[in-house]
């Protein structure tokens, strides 16, 4: 049975002080919270991500998870942060794909690809992020950029390593601009990725991967988004920021 999941990307937010006291703040109130089997992620910026896992492992209420990874092991590759230096913290999920890493960093398919590999060689979850701009709705081509992004990032993986795959579908259009997507418009995509996977893979292997929402979730939207049969979660960013909101979107299952 797949996992529901809710995973905070805090972008590059907060100083250091202000980080370790949302990390308390989340796990106080974390702590005090019956989350039906919900598993929850918090993905600081990467200086933050000592003090994240030492929180983590002194509360055990939450995993932690990085924002970006190299597509480099190691090497001369000045300010990059790699797979096994992420291993070695006790991360045990990271981010790709973020469309803010497409757009402002000229993130291919194919580079998204080459860090799923190194990521899963390092036994580390990738939390893969596709999605559609404005645009690309307006024309009716959402459809064929979305299966477009998991053929040329996932698809060429086996099954076993798919298997350890969280998909964050975020609608570009949606993300910090205060407009979700519609629950209607989100169950319609996600059930067309998991009908891509079990074409791919199997029906099983479809039914046990994770599909999460992210663009503009918040306390208010949360419960009916994650109704949908095929929506399992969320990737949330502004609303990470803030303990109480976070706390209670992970509490609208």
């Amino acid at each position: 049975m797949r996992k529901k999941i809710v995973a905070g990307n805090w972008k590059m937010n907060k100083t250091f002080e202000q980080a370790e006291d949302l990390l308390y703040d989340i796990s106080e109130l974390l702590n005090g919270e019956k989350l039906n089997e919900a598993e929850i992620i918090v993905c600081p910026p990467s200086l933050y991500l000592e003090v994240a896992t030492d929180v983590a492992s002194e509360e055990k209420c939450f995993h932690v998870g990085a924002q970006n990874v190299s597509n480099f092991e190691f090497g001369a590759y000045t300010g990059e942060i790699s797979a096994p230096m992420l291993k070695s913290m006790d991360v045990d999920y990271c981010i790709v794909g973020h469309s803010e890493r497409r757009k402002y960093f000229n993130e291919t398919n194919q580079m998204i690809a080459g860090k799923i590999d190194m990521l899963l060689k390092n036994n580390l979850s990738p939390i893969f992020c596709c999605g559609e701009v404005l645009a690309e709705r307006k024309a009716g081509n959402h459809f064929n950029i979305v299966k477009k992004q998991l053929e040329e990032s996932l698809f060429n993986l086996d099954a076993h390593n798919f298997g350890k795959i969280i998909i964050a579908y975020e609608p570009i259009w949606a993300i910090g601009t205060g407009v979700n997507a519609s629950p209607e418009q989100s169950q319609e995509m996600h059930a067309f990725i998991r009908s891509l996977i079990e074409k791919k893979y199997g029906k099983e292997k479809a039914e046990n991967t994770s599909i999460l929402y992210g663009g503009s979730c918040k306390p208010s939207n949360a419960h009916e988004l994650f109704a949908n049969p095929d929506v399992d979660g969320g990737l949330i960013g502004g609303a990470s920021l803030k303990a109480k909101d976070f706390v209670d979107i992970a509490l609208s299952f």
